[in-house]
């Protein structure tokens, strides 16, 4: 097992004054599946107080992170460790959290309250594994499945189920029958959860190697969260470029995407706004006129609300309403998007564009995609060489243009003019050349 030996001595140091200690949860799951464990979480028959006097005991710095859930963290050489009483909840009467605890003796009672079997295993050097409800077995055939009662787990924590899902996302597990029954029957709990948990396990989810199964298979449940979603799970695509309807072409090119929470989230989003805006001509051909605006407006009204980041709202808000620009492979055109947004910007509508075709008809995008590998290769060697595609990279700035005799309004049009005529290499970016061409020209 691939437990720390700092982990293991403090859970050595727990039984030697007594008690049973165990490293439980998600660590012993990634152990099992020779995953990198970053987080160690004990479980000990000591009440926290107990635990307190053995830390002591042993100079081993701690603080009191949760008492009333039996939790300290001990911190030892710098990592911290959460160590928590066995327990079980009481009652959950917002579907989030236990109106109270109760500290036992025995892990079986402590494992029996936890999510899902995989994640309700415990581990010690005396006792191996101990696993009471087939959560190895379940690693084995790769299945996500509820401890005991899956409707009782779901009306305990109604974020397990978007854990559920989480999980099965990232591991390519599949949710067992039972389980997703019980998940489609208590979705409209999340409404009661927080915005940000939600957010936190959606992310999960979205960087997942099985995101495109869960994604097709759990749409209503995803919909209680994001309704704006649902308009797009029977909109059909009846138009050259597309062989999906639009839902199941979002999710092709969520799976498409590189693994970047922005890049992703940015694709489950793109084309929101097309059911609002879908047209049928006289052939009976499908058009999204507009979509991308619309899209761009329900998304800002969506990521608000799921509380993101600045960084992941003006990310996607910047790429959203041009997903379907044509850049074109022109060297010039490049450098006026680039001057437009900025290379990251302009990295992620490249990845952005190159994923939606991934997620259309191949027999129409093949011209694109080649497209878009040489406007990527353009764009290294404009970043490469240092080439000028803002006013900030040109070799003069606006007080060399007021040394000049240039004020107010005409500092700024002068600068621009240069610009220009270097994106379009009709002038060399040098300061002579620049100061010359506005003495002759712009004086």
């Amino acid at each position: 097992m691939n437990i720390s030996d700092k982990a293991l001595f403090l859970i050595d140091i727990v039984e030697k004054a007594g008690f049973e200690a165990y490293a439980v949860g998600g660590c012993v799951r990634d152990s099992l599946m020779k995953r990198a464990c970053s987080d160690v979480d004990i479980a000990v028959s000591a009440t926290p107080f107990e635990t307190e006097e053995i830390l002591k005991k042993h100079n081993v710095s701690f603080y009191e992170t949760g008492l009333k859930h039996g939790t300290i963290t001990a911190v030892l050489q710098g990592e911290c460790f959460e160590i928590t009483t066995f327990r079980t909840d009481g009652d959950y009467k917002d579907n989030r959290h236990p109106e109270n605890v109760r500290f036992v003796k025995d892990i079986k009672e402590d494992l029996s309250r936890r999510d899902f079997t995989i994640n309700a295993m415990a581990y010690n050097e005396k006792n191996g594994v101990v696993d009471l409800f087939g959560g190895k077995k379940d690693l084995e055939n790769k299945i996500i499945r509820a401890v005991g009662d899956a409707d009782t787990r779901f009306k305990e924590d109604a974020l397990r189920i978007m854990r559920a899902l989480r999980f099965a996302s990232q591991l390519s597990f599949k949710i067992e029958e039972g389980t997703s029954a019980a998940i489609f029957r208590n979705k409209d709990l999340l409404r009661s959860v927080s915005a940000e948990r939600i957010f936190s396990e959606l992310s999960k989810l979205l960087l997942g190697d099985g995101v495109f199964k869960i994604l097709s298979e759990y749409k209503e449940v995803l919909a209680v969260v994001i309704p704006e979603l649902k308009p797009s799970f029977d909109c059909q695509q009846i138009n050259p470029w597309h062989i999906y309807d639009v839902w199941t072409h979002t999710c092709r090119s969520v799976e498409a995407c590189p693994k970047d929470l922005k890049l992703r989230l940015t694709m489950l989003l793109h084309d929101i706004g097309k059911p609002a805006t879908k047209t049928t001509d006289e052939k009976g051909i499908n058009h999204f006129k507009g979509h991308q605006a619309v899209s761009a407006e329900a998304s800002s009204v969506i990521l608000k609300r799921l509380k993101v980041s600045n960084d992941i709202y003006n990310y996607a808000m910047a790429i959203i309403p041009i997903h379907d620009i044509t850049v074109g492979t022109d060297k010039k055109n490049i450098k006026k998007w680039l001057g437009k947004l900025n290379e990251e910007y302009f990295r992620g509508l490249i990845a952005v564009k190159r994923a939606d075709k991934l997620a259309q008809n191949p027999q129409k995008t093949a011209a694109e995609l080649k497209n878009l590998d040489i406007i990527l290769s353009s764009l290294d060697e404009i970043i490469s060489q240092n080439e000028a595609f803002t006013v900030k990279e040109l070799a003069v700035n606006g007080r060399d243009l007021i040394e000049l005799g240039l004020t107010g309004k005409a500092v700024g049009d002068a600068l621009n003019a240069l610009l220009e005529r270097v994106i379009g290499d009709e002038l060399e970016n040098s300061r002579e050349a620049l100061l010359d061409y506005v003495k002759d020209n712009l004086i």
